[in-house]
């Protein structure tokens, strides 16, 4: 058996600036949730809704990161490079939710959303 590396160093930017990516890094290019549906009788299929790509992290909060900057952010491109050499490319992008900044870490989580996310195998 050959092994290779599956976890591990991560990059994270916007339109080709790199973020200081703190640790955690989250990637859901799904845009659709299927949930199955089931009767009395047994299971009748499923359903399929819309759902929105996301890709989340946890940045160092240094000087050059400005926590307004980030709020504003709309129109834009996140790629994500995994460990495996995986990239995924969110597309017309918002920042999203919540943004809290844990002075205590020097860290803030921030999840970004756009219109699709695809795939680009290593």
């Amino acid at each position: 058996m050959v092994f290779k590396r599956v976890a591990g160093t991560c990059f994270l930017k916007r339109d080709g600036v790199q973020f200081a990516l703190r640790g955690q890094l989250t990637i859901n290019p799904a845009s659709v949730l299927r949930e199955g549906l089931a009767g009395l009788d047994g299971v009748h299929g499923y359903k399929e809704s819309p759902r929105v790509p996301f890709i989340e992290a946890t940045l160092t909060k240094g000087p050059e990161l400005s926590l307004r900057e980030i709020q504003g952010i709309t129109n834009t491109t996140i790629t994500a490079e995994c460990a495996d050499g995986t990239v995924y490319v969110l597309s017309e992008a918002w920042q999203a939710g919540e943004l809290a900044l844990d002075a205590a870490e020097g860290q803030v989580t921030v999840r970004f959303e756009g219109a699709s996310c695809r795939e680009i195998a290593a």
